[in-house]
């Protein structure tokens, strides 16, 4: 009996660790600009190349404006897009989903490496960001 209830104790710990943490609650929308590679200043830019290998998230402020960037690492192929799915203010953070697309089928890739990543720009805050 001991040992039925140890088993049961021990699965109850083992999957409370499984659940997925639930987004946080919409408080407000963001107002976002995905930025184009020429509009990416030197520093950031050194800074992406320098984590592009493998799947990285940060956040990178001017004075002015806050940068998301998320890069999901070298990929063996082109033809890779990002999107960003949802992208809110909750109570105490900003929350941000992208999801890697993959080439769309008959498209014609390079079999070059790419490294996809994206840069999102906002007016700038303090807020935490959650990349989900």
């Amino acid at each position: 009996m001991k040992r039925a209830w140890l088993l049961i104790f021990s699965l109850l710990i083992i999957c409370s660790g499984c659940s997925k943490e639930s987004k946080p609650e919409k408080v407000a929308d963001i107002d976002y600009h995905v930025v184009a590679n020429n509009e990416i200043s030197k520093e950031l830019m050194e800074l992406i190349d320098s984590k592009k290998e493998k799947e990285f998230r940060l956040t990178y402020a001017d004075g002015k404006d806050l940068y998301l960037v998320i890069g999901y690492g070298k990929k063996d192929t082109s033809g890779y897009s990002i999107r960003v799915d949802d992208f809110y203010q909750a109570k105490d953070s900003l929350y941000i989903q992208t999801q890697l697309l993959g080439p769309k089928e008959g498209e014609e890739v390079s079999s070059e490496a790419s490294y996809p990543w994206i840069v999102v720009k906002i007016a700038y805050t303090d807020m935490t960001v959650v990349f989900a």
